[in-house]
């Protein structure tokens, strides 16, 4: 009966640390995906942002130099102020915060599982080790629900990333780092 109730909790043992495996990959992928979405918010922003500061200060200055250029001034001003209403709509600056803030938070989630797996789980009772999986869990499913769904772009960046060892630590290949 003990060996039967020992190879049930060390059956359990094994599924939670697959469980925290796959909360890992998932947590390092979503991660890598908002890092490159505030990337692209960050880029978004300038590519904007300049066109728009550089408009505006060659139509002031059409204005003020020449008389003639009355139209070309207004045409400027008016592609200024178009752009900038684009970039208040887009609020890039606000996307980049909240991209990087959540890939932060992944980031946590990711590293809290590893821990649990690699440090804790073997002397955890399974019970224990199993609220700390559904506390990860949780903190997972929250951060999925606050996160801005990243495009294709930022996936197909972030599995390029991963793949070329982006989330790799040199201790995880027997080096000292």
């Amino acid at each position: 009966m003990a060996d039967s109730r020992q190879a049930d909790a060390q059956a359990r043992r094994a599924a939670i640390a697959d469980e925290l495996r796959r909360l890992e990959e998932s947590a390092m992928y979503s991660a890598q995906m908002q890092f490159e979405a505030a990337k692209h918010w960050r880029g978004v922003h300038l590519m904007m942002g300049i066109p728009t500061s550089l408009l505006a200060a060659v139509a002031g200055t059409t204005a003020l130099v020449e008389s003639t250029g009355r139209i070309a001034a207004g045409i400027l001003a008016l592609a200024s102020a178009g752009l900038s209403a684009i970039m208040t709509t887009v609020n890039a600056p606000q996307r980049v915060s909240h991209a990087t803030m959540c890939a932060n938070a992944y980031l946590e989630v990711q590293t809290d599982a590893r821990q649990t797996r690699t440090v804790d789980l073997a002397g955890l009772p399974v019970d224990e080790a199993r609220a700390v999986l559904a506390e990860l869990t949780s903190r997972r499913d929250e951060q999925n629900r606050a996160a801005d769904p990243p495009g294709r772009r930022a996936y197909r960046r972030a599995q390029t990333n991963i793949g070329s060892g982006g989330q790799t630590y040199a201790v995880d290949h027997g080096g000292q780092g």
